[in-house]
């Protein structure tokens, strides 16, 4: 995860770990409140719908940009 931008970057495009286990561990570390931007180069449909349904309650998603290369989408937590 990149922390060096004040919005942190999980960029899955070439990670050696799954997209869902590098989401889950930066949805894990944000505070109420706080956001992170996934880029991904597939559709990443599949890991709201596990989101959605792991926490119904905590977050909100918002496409940024959607394909054909590149999907970005701002995965935020609603603040407490």
């Amino acid at each position: 995860m990149d922390t060096s931008s004040p919005e942190p970057v999980v960029d899955t495009r070439n990670a050696s770990d799954s997209c869902a286990n590098l989401t889950n561990r930066a949805v894990d570390e944000l505070a109420p409140g706080g956001s992170v931007l996934l880029v991904a180069d597939h559709d990443p449909i599949a890991l709201r719908y596990m989101l959605e349904a792991e926490r119904p309650t905590e977050l909100d998603w918002q496409p940024v940009e959607d394909g054909p290369d590149t999907w970005r989408v701002r995965i935020s937590r609603r603040p407490a």
